[in-house]
């Protein structure tokens, strides 16, 4: 029998309702297996007493386990190897960094140490993307809400998680109901993350795209764009064929629009595929009329280690 995690919020809900017991109780439940790693859920203080056997006979504290975490030589990176109940497994990353690095406007920056959890919203992807190692493996499952947080719930027992990213295995957007539940629950009691501090990354799924303003209003999007024009996108990303580039693009300036908020805009450069100076040409007319935020890199092949 497989059981749901707590931090699957929609299902534990439903559960403790049709049982008579207030949703109420469902934030406190997951504040103590927050903070009481290995707990037993016999163990969660304060419950009505029907909640008790309803916990045990159907859901987990956690339905996954931390196999490994790997850091990298500066020790700003650390990889997390996390094993799901159904025996596959997702990867996510810790990355550190101070803002205090560097200047900004010719002034000292203000802030300190913080790190970022990128998570994944799959076990592999249909995206097929030529230059993500996670597009080579085909889609095997989506995950749950609760198998979502629980990333955050395993990175939260190593350091403390300010920003999450939606970068990790998969295309968040084809998972989207568990991803805005996922996400409510990060942004509630007791993650309590910021809504601001949360970036979702899409290829460019236009019909989840036109739904997140009223979903998820206050999160940030990121757009894997990679490429100015049609042809290069569908080369290098099989999956722009459903998604034309000026339905996408039309689509980013309604969700700008109802938004107020800047898109990124991700652009990995492939050694004689998309970094030529026409292709620069192309980009910049291509975002002229928006307001956004660039990130990107250089790769010399078509493979990347995510």
């Amino acid at each position: 029998m497989a059981f749901r995690s707590v931090f699957d919020g929609g299902a534990l809900r439903t559960e403790f309702e049709s049982a008579g017991i207030s949703p109420h109780f469902v934030p406190l439940i997951w504040k103590y297996v927050l903070h009481n790693p290995g707990c037993d859920l016999s163990d969660v203080p304060s419950l009505p007493s029907a909640a008790y056997p309803l916990l045990i006979s159907k859901f987990r504290p956690l339905t996954s386990f931390l196999s490994s975490a790997l850091d990298s030589n500066d020790r700003l990176t650390t990889k997390l190897l996390i094993r799901l109940q159904n025996g596959n497994s997702v990867e996510a990353v810790i990355m550190r960094y101070d803002t205090r690095q560097g200047k900004y406007d010719g002034k000292p920056r203000s802030g300190g140490p913080r790190s970022t959890l990128c998570v994944s919203s799959q076990v592999g992807c249909k995206m097929g993307c030529k230059f993500c190692a996670t597009g080579t493996m085909g889609f095997k499952n989506n995950l749950s809400s609760g198998e979502i947080v629980e990333q955050l719930v395993h990175a939260s027992r190593i350091t403390h998680i300010r920003n999450v990213v939606f970068m990790g295995m998969g295309e968040p957007l084809n998972n989207y109901a568990a991803l805005v539940e996922a996400i409510q629950i990060m942004t509630g009691f007791p993650f309590q993350l910021s809504p601001k501090k949360i970036t979702v990354s899409t290829v460019g799924i236009i019909h989840a795209i036109n739904k997140l303003p009223i979903d998820l209003p206050t999160v940030n999007l990121a757009v894997s764009l990679h490429a100015p024009d049609q042809d290069i996108r569908c080369q290098i990303m099989p999956a722009a064929r459903a998604f034309p580039l000026g339905k996408l693009m039309d689509a980013l300036q309604t969700y700008q629009k109802n938004t107020q908020q800047k898109v990124f805009v991700e652009y990995i450069m492939l050694d004689g595929v998309n970094d030529h100076e026409q292709h620069a040409h192309q980009l910049g007319k291509l975002l002229v009329t928006f307001k956004v935020l660039e990130t990107g890199g250089k790769l010399d092949t078509f493979q990347s280690d995510w």
